[in-house]
């Protein structure tokens, strides 16, 4: 019940500002000039409907606004509405101003939220189609991760969030995911020990880190940067993505590129909304949403070469652990979340994977 609340409010609040504030970029956070640089063309943030449109969606993102997987949300709110002739028009809401992850999935559900975007890891609990993706040390690069994504095996694991009244139109990504911490450089899972690390509420990401020796701690994201400033947590994980656009840099000495999960981004619809639209507004919501996951590829593949450079010159020392060591110590991971029951990987989808990307 305090949930739905939750999201009854949010959606008042959201009704409020409809008349733009939430598809306008907000006031450019302190920082900004870390910034990745990227010559990828951006996306109309500010763009206002042409008319009188027929649908109004909102969107929910958890990540700041130049995220690059918050900017392919702006990307699909362009599209659609160009492409709908602004008969439907997304307002997209970004810093977790809208909602958690958690309660985007939810409003997607009872379409009081109508599209969000979010790694898959973020959907633990509510299905166990994507849990493969969570899997430590499985993808040894964002291209093996991509083959995943769009294989038909992917495809099949996208079309199973209908079950859950979610619609999935593609798959976007946030990238690898490192770890960042104020301690000590990671270089072997003995440095984890000890290490208090915020992790998503998502249990295969508990059951690594316990496995490295570090004390896994979930934590909402929105949470997350005032949690390290003040040293109630010693770390976190994410893609650089997460990690430049959300100026961890600031408050994280250390970076370490473990690389030990990919994290594949659907994006998604209210199946409710999507099925209220006519025949000739959905086929548009599919073309919109295939074209935005692939601009957004390729802006988080341009802007990526860059964070690195960014980061080691704002002051992170950066380093480049030997992954052996962490692949031995998290190998009772697979035993432990590979299985025919719920809530766990299937075996026979794990090995799919393997034939996809060749292990």
């Amino acid at each position: 019940m305090k949930r739905i609340i939750t999201l009854s409010l949010a959606l008042a609040l959201c009704l409020s500002l409809l008349s733009g504030c939430g598809s306008k970029p907000q006031e450019t956070p302190s920082g900004a000039d870390d910034t990745p640089k990227t010559d990828a063309a951006q996306p109309d943030n500010s763009a206002a409907p042409s008319g009188e449109a027929e649908f109004t969606w909102v969107a929910s993102c958890a990540n700041t606004e130049d995220h690059p997987a918050v900017q392919g949300v702006f990307k699909f709110a362009e599209l659609l509405e160009e492409k709908s002739g602004g008969r439907l028009h997304m307002d997209v809401f970004h810093s977790a101003q809208l909602a958690s992850d958690r309660d985007c999935i939810e409003g997607m559900q009872m379409n009081t939220i109508q599209s969000g975007i979010m790694v898959g890891s973020a959907l633990a609990g509510f299905t166990d189609e994507l849990l493969v993706f969570d899997l430590p040390f499985l993808f040894e690069s964002s291209e093996q991760g991509q083959l995943l994504c769009d294989s038909e095996v992917g495809k099949e694991m996208l079309s199973s969030l209908d079950n859950i009244g979610i619609k999935g139109l593609g798959f976007m990504e946030y990238g690898m995911r490192n770890i960042t911490n104020s301690k000590r450089p990671i270089n072997v899972p003995d440095d984890l020990k000890g290490i208090k690390i915020r992790t998503m509420e998502n249990q295969i990401h508990m059951g690594a880190f316990s496995a490295m020796g570090a004390d896994p701690t979930p934590m909402a994201f929105g949470e997350l940067f005032t949690a390290l400033q003040q040293g109630t947590i010693d770390a976190q994980e994410n893609p650089l993505s997460v990690i430049t656009s959300s100026k961890f840099n600031e408050v994280q000495a250390y970076l370490s590129v473990t690389e030990h999960v990919y994290s594949a981004a659907p994006l998604m619809v209210s199946k409710a909304a999507y099925d209220a639209l006519p025949a000739d507004l959905q086929a548009i919501v599919d073309e919109a949403g295939m074209e935005a996951c692939v601009w957004e590829r390729d802006y988080l593949a341009e802007a990526e070469t860059a964070w690195l450079d960014d980061l080691a010159n704002a002051g992170m020392e950066i380093n480049y652990p030997e992954k052996a060591p962490f692949v031995e110590a998290t190998k009772g991971v697979y035993d432990q979340f590979v299985g025919d029951e719920a809530g766990k990987v299937s075996p026979e989808l794990l090995e799919k994977v393997y034939g996809i990307i060749g292990r």
